[in-house]
């Protein structure tokens, strides 16, 4: 979506928009430390990001390559600077070509810095000598596809402080094509509104996009301003000189000034506000926080699905998504780069050795075995390995090797009845609760336009040891409303599904439209995901040395338990997806696994052998013709 129609759309309904700029790292665990934190950021609800060019070679691949990233994987929209520094036609042709296929439709022209080497800026043969040559040159090689965003220089740039000279160019920019402005940093806020009045009487009329630098040090604040020639006021000299060797005291007081300088640019009447992060989180969330933009949690208020879209050029219409990469969105848009379309793109063939392969798409598990660990530990009984689940749902731990983020809120309503399963052995993956009619504004489970409802099904994924799955199952089949697919990892994959088809889990209603379906379960979606499950689970073993006890027991899991997905398909039942599990425990859960024995209600389960019922009970081979 175009960065100036997101503006407009704030702008007239009275809601301050927010953005992000980042830069490329130098060093590939910056790379990836950054993604992260972009990743983390996407839940604060920035209108757009936009990410800096890095003149030279490898440097400018790297914009190219986070563009794709926060674009596609993150589901950002995403702005990429280009500047004419040292850019033949060629390159900037490549640049723009990178940027069309990641689904990117915002540029940000700029002339740029001369090379550290060179004291005076000189286009290169071929190249471009002015941002307006670029902004010409994008708007005629590719019309209305790229929004074109310029530069506005409120206090005068390195090389020009002649304000008249510098409004002739804006406005030449902005009538070649420009279609908004981001401003370099400032801190005085009376000369800023003075030149927004003044861009207005020439006749500019594109949005105008303050940029806010975060106060992260004394230092850096010091720093920074004396380097891009901005005016201090003095009663933020007054403020922060006697705390300057107090980083937490100077972020403290900083916020309150940077807000401060927020709000009268607000009341100004311009809603929109881009913070220069440095690539960094915290001094930038604890202004939006002060500002009231962001919840305490830093969630978005407003989602267009219930999952995390992706913006790639082929994914912008995708609304469809099978639950159980809920809390795995990056290995499923990487999964599924190739589609052509959504949800119906094809897994391949499951008689082809190929089939489930994984390592093509770089989804194992995440970090060093030394950083696994100490998040981990060395878990060495089943006991050990459910406390582990039991504080991932109680927040003490940020991740599981099948979920890259936090619990959500969601699992509030039903927190205690997952603590509990975790206590008994049964080892929970993704859930959901059911909801019967939500607002489509409600900040736990609301989701897409105003004005609707949005129910759901209860959901629960759990990996449940061999002998307890044929109890489980006789449950299940006794029921009227459940159903369920189950598999281990070898493929012995069983289900009470008449139907291979989608089982939509997640639903809403809004005025105008048709039903939406966004989230599902189906068949050939879960063998796909079972492979990358016990994936998951096998990398997280070999985190412990060979022999271990830690390795041994969650090898054991891996190879004998059970992964199993269930759904109530009573959206109206708040609590029946749970009663299936009463009685049901590993007892012994200190001792061997191997001694670890299921009980049902005190006594022995049944063994597989005696499982009956109307499932499938087979090895994958029944699922071909799904699959194919």
């Amino acid at each position: 979506m175009h960065i100036s129609k997101k503006l407009a759309e704030a702008q007239a309904a009275g809601s301050p928009a927010f953005s992000f700029e980042f830069f490329p790292p130098k060093t590939s665990q910056g790379v990836q430390n950054l993604y992260d934190r972009m990743d983390r950021m996407h839940d604060l609800g920035p209108s757009f990001v936009d990410v800096t060019w890095g003149a030279g070679g490898s440097q400018s691949q790297l914009t190219c390559e986070m563009v794709h990233f926060a674009q596609t994987v993150v589901g950002l929209e995403t702005c990429m600077h280009l500047t004419c520094t040292d850019m033949a036609k060629e390159k900037v042709d490549g640049a723009l070509s990178e940027a069309y296929k990641a689904g990117c439709t915002n540029i940000l022209a700029l002339r740029g810095d001369p090379p550290r080497d060179t004291e005076k800026w000189e286009a290169i043969e071929g190249g471009f000598r002015y941002a307006l040559d670029l902004v010409k040159y994008i708007k005629a090689q590719y019309g209305d596809h790229f929004d074109i965003g310029v530069a506005g220089y409120p206090e005068g740039c390195d090389d020009q402080k002649d304000q008249d000279i510098l409004m002739e160019h804006l406005k030449q920019k902005v009538d070649a094509g420009g279609t908004f402005i981001v401003t370099q940093m400032f801190y005085d806020v009376d000369n800023f509104c003075a030149w927004v009045d003044r861009c207005r009487a020439e006749g500019i009329t594109v949005p105008i996009v303050p940029g806010i630098m975060p106060i992260q040090t004394h230092a850096a604040f010091l720093r920074r301003a004396n380097g891009m020639g901005c005016k201090i006021p003095p009663k933020w000299v007054d403020a922060l000189e006697p705390i300057k060797n107090d980083d937490a005291a100077v972020r403290e007081v900083g916020k309150g000034l940077v807000a401060e300088m927020c709000r009268r640019i607000i009341d100004h009447g311009v809603l929109a506000l881009h913070f220069y992060t440095m690539n960094l989180a915290q001094s930038t969330k604890m202004v939006l926080e002060e500002l009231e933009l962001v919840s305490q949690g830093g969630t978005p208020t407003k989602k267009a699905l219930p999952w995390r879209q992706s913006l790639g050029l082929s994914r912008r219409e995708e609304d469809v998504r099978p639950v159980f990469w809920k809390n795995r969105h990056k290995s499923y848009v990487a999964r599924t780069q190739d589609w052509d379309e959504f949800p119906n793109g094809r897994w391949g063939d499951s008689r082809s050795p190929a089939f489930g392969e994984l390592d093509a798409y770089g989804i194992g598990l995440k970090g060093t075995n030394e950083q696994n660990i100490k998040t981990w530990g060395k878990p060495e009984t089943l006991r050990d390995i459910s406390d582990i689940f039991v504080r991932f749902i109680q927040n003490d731990l940020k991740t599981l090797p099948w979920s890259e983020a936090p619990v959500t809120d969601e699992a509030q309503a039903i927190r205690n009845e997952l603590i509990d399963l975790n206590r008994r052995g049964l080892l929970t993956i993704t859930s959901q609760p059911s909801v019967n009619g939500a607002k489509s504004s409600d900040p736990v489970h609301g989701w897409g336009p105003p004005g609707g409802y949005v129910y759901q099904k209860a959901y629960l994924e759990l990996l449940i040891s061999p002998a307890l799955i044929t109890e489980l199952i006789d449950r299940i089949d006794r029921t009227e409303t459940m159903t369920f697919h189950a598999v281990d990892k070898a493929g012995d994959a069983r289900t009470n599904s008449h139907s291979d088809g989608p089982n939509a889990v997640t639903w809403g209603v809004f005025p105008g439209k048709e039903i939406v379906q966004p989230t599902i379960v189906e068949t050939v979606s879960f063998l796909a995901w079972k492979d990358e499950a016990f994936r998951l689970g096998t990398d997280w073993a070999k985190c412990h040395p060979a022999g271990s006890p830690s390795r041994q027991l969650i090898d054991h899991i891996m190879n004998n338990w059970y992964l199993i997905n269930i759904v109530d398909n009573d959206f109206h039942s708040s609590g029946g997806i749970f009663n299936l599990f009463e009685g049901l425990q590993v007892q012994d859960l200190d001792g061997p696994l191997a001694s670890s024995k299921p009980t049902v209600n005190g006594h022995s389960p049944k063994p597989l052998a005696e499982l009956n019922g109307n499932h499938k009970v087979t090895d994958c081979k029944v699922f071909d013709e799904v699959l194919n």
